[in-house]
């Protein structure tokens, strides 16, 4: 049994695992994370619409669940589903892995472009917070999550939640930059 957790603008008891982007990370699917921190930070506002959180429970004892870590299987896994390549991992029912930085598309450019190897560029996705998204895939996945309440967020949590945002974005910035200097250093 794990905890996740979905930001959005509605109250969400039974999720559609169709709805959404089919190029987003790990394909079309239902996005959660199992960090409440990160759901917060995660949230995006619009207007006339409350912020809301989400709260599940997913029993994982019957799923066939896929994890990654930030390496090339999982760059590549996002890049096919981005291009919306046939999903090579749609026998699974949860997929567990890092959000990718907005760098990808970047780093792929590098590495396309010949300025740098693929294993240096590749240096440059492991940059940054790593946080976790799982994404249910099946409709085996959607039955075994149990909705547990859903909260709105005040003006108060949303400003926090832009602050932690912000300063997790600077300090990308700043690895990111000197990650690039130190690979310039070595060519």
């Amino acid at each position: 049994m794990i905890n996740l957790y979905h930001a959005g603008f509605n109250i969400i008891e039974n999720p559609d695992i169709h709805y959404g982007r089919k190029n987003a990370d790990f394909g079309q699917g239902f996005y959660t994370t199992d960090s409440l921190d990160f759901a917060r930070r995660w949230a995006r506002e619009k207007p006339g619409a409350d912020v809301i959180i989400n709260s599940y429970s997913l029993d994982t004892s019957s799923l066939k669940i896929k994890e990654f870590k930030r390496d090339t299987e999982w760059f590549e896994y996002i890049f096919a589903n981005r291009r919306q390549k046939p999903d090579i991992y749609a026998e699974y029912d949860v997929i567990i892995g890092p959000i990718a930085n907005d760098t990808i598309y970047d780093t792929l450019g590098i590495i396309t472009s010949g300025f740098l190897p693929d294993e240096e560029a590749m240096k440059l996705l492991m940059v940054g917070p790593c946080f976790r998204q799982i994404v249910l895939k099946s409709e085996r996945a959607a039955s075994n999550l149990k909705f547990l309440s859903s909260q709105v967020l005040s003006g108060d949590d949303i400003a926090e939640a832009r602050v932690k945002y912000a300063q997790d974005n600077e300090l990308f910035q700043a690895e990111f930059a000197t990650a690039m200097e130190e690979l310039e250093k070595d060519m």
